[in-house]
């Protein structure tokens, strides 16, 4: 009978080290599986996937261009960070990293991938290039380059935008308030740029 008992008690005793041993597992079975899913999200979140930005004036894919490393820009055709280099990329590339790179507050890298253009007369490139110029502290350089681009192509009214908008930067509501007339007759007052520079200058008139 007492030898039962002690059987009895180490049979249970097994029973219990095998279930706590199946706890133990099923826990780093779940511990894996969570960590692995932290991995694969983290790295998803880094991919360079292209995603073209809604309301972006260039077209291109801001998203891609911005997680890029620092020195490099996304090359549309081989659909990859690469290092820009003067001849390597089309000029399509060339604004659409910088125009990235601008709204991203990355100036100096944008004014960098910017002076690579071919087309050195593209309004475009030159409108970014004062932008980045602009937001840099350097406004003479910038308005140099708005005007510019405005010589080449007059109606480009987000030039004159963010032209009356480097205006006020330095003071001038008259300079502003004639770039804001000349997009109101080029596109009415019902243009997105119309009203982002209306809003700086009343902005500006209240202060």
């Amino acid at each position: 009978m007492f030898s039962q008992t002690i059987f009895f008690g180490m049979k249970q005793s097994a029973r219990g080290v095998s279930v706590a041993f199946s706890t133990l597992q099923e826990a780093s079975m779940h511990k894996r599986v969570l960590i692995q899913a932290a991995s694969a999200l983290l790295a998803l979140q880094f991919m360079a996937v292209p995603v073209f930005a809604a309301g972006s004036s260039g077209g291109g894919s801001d998203q891609t261009v911005t997680q890029c490393k620092k020195g490099e820009v996304w090359d549309k055709k081989k659909k990859k960070c690469v290092a820009p280099q003067e001849g390597m990329l089309d000029d399509d590339s060339i604004y659409d990293a910088g125009h990235a790179l601008a709204m991203a507050g990355r100036y100096d890298e944008a004014i960098s991938v910017l002076t690579l253009a071919a087309n050195k007369q593209d309004p475009r490139i030159l409108n970014y290039l004062g932008y980045s110029h602009r937001h840099s502290g350097r406004v003479t350089v910038g308005l140099g380059y708005y005007e510019e681009a405005l010589r080449i192509d007059p109606n480009y009214t987000l030039v004159r935008e963010y032209l009356g908008e480097a205006h006020l930067q330095i003071g001038d509501l008259a300079g502003a308030q004639q770039q804001l007339m000349e997009i109101e007759k080029r596109t009415g007052k019902g243009s997105r740029e119309y009203g982002m520079l209306s809003e700086q200058i009343d902005h500006f008139m209240r202060s």
